[in-house]
């Protein structure tokens, strides 16, 4: 009975380690910055291979990391085909906020752009995020 009971404390006891730690590391990725920050889910979106004239919409989603309001100054595409939209209004510090982005779908073939952010955030005044795909030319009719 005692080595059941020793063995379910054990077990316990490394669960909880773990469990700990998982959560250390998940916080440690979202780590508090002095002043404004920016975390992206993702700094990178890929299309994939999509069908000539589609919906090229896609957004950027981050967090303000940071102490102090975020204000995004600019959004610039590398080009005239990438149009971004920069948030208007400054990203309070725990908040969420979107980069809206449109690719122009009407020109076929593989693709790779990017968008810079320039903002108040400490450390990284300049983000460069990335779109990808291919667009494909419409189907021949027979």
């Amino acid at each position: 009975m005692k080595k059941i009971i020793l063995f379910a404390m054990i077990a316990v006891l490394g669960v909880t380690t773990a469990n700990a730690q998982a959560t250390k590391k998940a916080k440690a990725k979202v780590a508090k910055v002095e002043g404004a920050g920016m975390a992206f889910e993702t700094e990178t979106i890929d299309y994939g291979t999509i069908a000539h004239n589609a919906d090229g919409k896609r957004e950027f989603v981050f967090v303000n990391n940071g102490t102090k309001p975020l204000i995004i100054t600019n959004t610039q595409g590398s080009c005239g085909c990438t149009v971004p939209t920069t948030p208007k209004e400054p990203i309070a510090p725990g908040a969420k906020g979107i980069i809206g982005v449109k690719y122009a779908t009407d020109r076929v073939g593989a693709f790779t752009k990017t968008v810079t952010v320039t903002s108040n955030a400490e450390g990284q005044p300049t983000k460069i995020l990335t779109i990808k795909g291919t667009v494909l030319p419409d189907p021949v009719k027979s």
